[in-house]
C-alpha cells in the first residue's frame, strides 16, 4: 500500500458568519476507525455556497427558525480527492485504498431514522452535510476527513480531478430529471443554465424529448446550453418566454418544467407555461420565499409538483456518464482558482457575469 508523508498543518477556509470567511491554518486531521483522509484535488463553489456567504435565511435562519449552517466550519461540499490515509477498517468498509481518487456524497446519513432504514437516506432526519455542519468540515481545505458513514465512490483511472469535481452537481441534476418522469416526445423546459441546469439539459436529452428548451437571462450561459443539448434557448429579458412556449406547443404549454434557477421569480412563469396535468420540478435554494396563486396548481391545471433534493443513488450514473463521454462536462467548468482566491470565486458565482462552475485548487 502506498504511504504519504503528511504535513502537520493545512490551509482551510472557515465559515464564521455571513460575509465572514477566513483562510486559516489548521491541523491536518487523522482518520479514526472507518474514516478516510483525502488530499483535496479540486473543490467546487456551489451557488448555495455563495448564498450562504451572502446571508440567505435558509443558511442563517431568522426569528422563526434556525439556519442550516453551524459555524465555525470549513466550507465546501463539492470535491474530488486522493486517499492519503485510512482509519482502521476503512479499506474494507469503503472499498478504497491509499492512492485512489474518490468522491463522496455531500450528505452523511445517520442510518437509523425512518428515512434511512427505508432506503431514503437523502431525507435523513439526523444527517450531517459537508461544509455546513460542525461535525463534518468541508472541502475548501488541503485535506479533509470522510466520516465512516460517508457514501464514498472510487473513480475510474484517468478521470481528471477537474471532471470529478463536477460529479456531485451532475448527480443532483440527474436526480431532478428522474423526478421529472420525462416521457418520449415530451416538451421539456429547464429554467436556469448554471451548473445544475446544464447538467439537467444533458440528462434530459437522454430521455428523448421532442423539444428541449433552456431559459436563462445570460447569453453566455445560453450558448453553453446549446452545447449541452438544448434544441432552443430563450432569454426572458428579450422575449415573453411563457407566450413563446405556448406558441410552440399549440397553446397547450410544455409537459415538464424543471426549475434550476435558485430565484423565486422563476416559479410563476413555470406554472403558467406548463400544460394542464404537466409536471413541475423544483430544484433550488431560494434566497427569499416564492409567493404564487395555488389555484393554478389545483383548480386550473391539476399539476404534478415534485421537489428534488440532493443526489440519491445517482453518483454512479454521473461517474459513468462522465467517464464514457455520454455527458461532456468540459463546457460547465469555466474557472479554476487557487484556494486563497475564494473571495473572488464567491463573488464570481454570486454575480454570474461570466462564470458557470468555479473550482478551487487547495
Amino acid at each position: 500500500m502506498k504511504k504519504f508523508n503528511l504535513p502537520k498543518k493545512m490551509r482551510a477556509v472557515v465559515t464564521y458568519g455571513p460575509g465572514d470567511y477566513r483562510l486559516e491554518e489548521l491541523p491536518v486531521p487523522s482518520p479514526k476507525a472507518g474514516e478516510v483522509l483525502i488530499k483535496v484535488d479540486h473543490a467546487g463553489v456551489c451557488a448555495s455556497d455563495a448564498k450562504c456567504f451572502y446571508g440567505a435565511k435558509h443558511f442563517w435562519g431568522d426569528e422563526t427558525r434556525d439556519g442550516y449552517c453551524q459555524p465555525p466550519i470549513t466550507a465546501g461540499h463539492e470535491f474530488a480527492g486522493l486517499v492519503v490515509a485510512l482509519g482502521d477498517g476503512a479499506e474494507e468498509k469503503h472499498g478504497v485504498r491509499v492512492g485512489d481518487m474518490v468522491v463522496a456524497e455531500q450528505i452523511i446519513p445517520c442510518g437509523r431514522c425512518r428515512y434511512c432504514i427505508t432506503g431514503r437516506y437523502w431525507m435523513c432526519l439526523l444527517h450531517d452535510i459537508f461544509g455546513f455542519r460542525q461535525s463534518v468540515p468541508g472541502s475548501w481545505a488541503e485535506f479533509m476527513i470522510l466520516p465512516a458513514a460517508s457514501r464514498i465512490y472510487k473513480l475510474p483511472d484517468g478521470m481528471s480531478g477537474r471532471e470529478a469535481a463536477v460529479i456531485e452537481p451532475l448527480a443532483c441534476s440527474i436526480h431532478a430529471v428522474q423526478r421529472a418522469e420525462i416521457q418520449l416526445g415530451d416538451v421539456v423546459v429547464v429554467a436556469g443554465a448554471g451548473t445544475l441546469g446544464l447538467g439537467m439539459l444533458a440528462a434530459a436529452k437522454l430521455r428523448g424529448p421532442s423539444l428541449l428548451i433552456s431559459i436563462d437571462p445570460r447569453e453566455y450561459r445560453l450558448r453553453a446550453a446549446e452545447k449541452m443539448g438544448a434544441d432552443l434557448v430563450l432569454n426572458p429579458r428579450k422575449e415573453d418566454v411563457v407566450s413563446k412556449v405556448r406558441e410552440l406547443t399549440g397553446g397547450c404549454g410544455c409537459d415538464v418544467y424543471i426549475d434550476a434557477t435558485g430565484y423565486a421569480d422563476s416559479v410563476l412563469p413555470g406554472l403558467l407555461m406548463l400544460r394542464k396535468l404537466g409536471t413541475f420540478v423544483e430544484y433550488g435554494v431560494f434566497a427569499e420565499p416564492a409567493t404564487i396563486d395555488w389555484t393554478i396548481i389545483g383548480d386550473m391545471k391539476e399539476l404534478n409538483i415534485h421537489g428534488a433534493h440532493l443526489a440519491p443513488y445517482t453518483f454512479p450514473l454521473a461517474i459513468d456518464y462522465i467517464h464514457r463521454g455520454v455527458i461532456d462536462v468540459s463546457n460547465i467548468v469555466t474557472h479554476e482558482l487557487p484556494l486563497e482566491k475564494y473571495p473572488e470565486a464567491l463573488k464570481m458565482v454570486h454575480e454570474a457575469k461570466e462564470s458557470i462552475k468555479v473550482l478551487l485548487r487547495p
